[in-house]
């Protein structure tokens, strides 16, 4: 449909070869982070993602890493006022999102014809109209039993980027229990002090009263 035509593949930077194909490692290490935009035909920024994309291939009882390269990624994809989808491709697989703005929000990954893996029906990265979804915390998404994903740190959009920039951030529950824990416990903390304090001063008080003559 005319909602649905595919966009320029981003050139910006222009390192769009895919020439190095995964290589299962035996060792976690921290993806590469970088942003990717993705243009509709106009050459307007329509999709923009932050971040760094881990997968972990559980085989044999144990676990396997491959880091997405940018400089072996393009993106692909297109934009339209309710459907957009974003696609990082590197050789040997692809990680893809499709954002929807009313009423579900869905998530599909594959990363070759052996792990295939996806999330359907969930609303993941929820954000209103103009706004960002972040998350500094690590994201992991669970594909099949065998395959995960890692997003660290991520911050994406897909509808309403003004002059092609991130709206105002939505904060990630992780993010947002890193930061109102510590507030938390200190107002606890303080409270504890403040009871205590009231304690002793009332006790002190009632000591100093003595007692009365008959």
């Amino acid at each position: 449909t005319a909602d649905e035509v595919p966009a320029i593949i981003n050139s910006d930077p222009p390192i769009t070869y895919l020439s190095q194909r995964p290589v299962l490692q035996p060792k976690e290490s921290t993806p590469p982070e970088f942003l990717y935009t993705l243009k509709n035909p106009q050459g307007k920024v329509c999709v923009r993602a932050s971040l760094g994309v881990e997968y972990v291939v559980r085989e044999n009882n144990k676990n396997y890493y491959f880091n997405v390269n940018p400089s072996f990624t393009r993106v692909t994809g297109f934009c339209g006022a309710q459907k957009s989808v974003f696609s990082l491709e590197f050789d040997g697989g692809h990680l893809e999102f499709t954002f929807i703005k009313v009423p579900t929000v869905a998530f599909i990954s594959m990363i070759n014809k052996t792990y295939v893996g996806v999330v359907s029906n969930d609303k993941l990265f929820k954000a209103k109209n103009g706004l960002s979804f972040q998350c500094k915390s690590q994201t992991t998404l669970i594909l099949a039993s065998f395959l995960r994903v890692k997003l660290v740190p991520m911050q994406i959009q897909a509808f309403g980027l003004a002059n092609g920039a991130f709206g105002k951030e939505v904060e990630c529950w992780e993010d947002y229990n890193k930061r109102m824990i510590p507030i938390i416990l200190g107002a606890v903390a303080a409270a504890v002090c403040l009871i205590a304090i009231l304690t002793y001063v009332l006790v002190r008080e009632r000591r100093n009263q003595g007692y009365e003559q008959l």
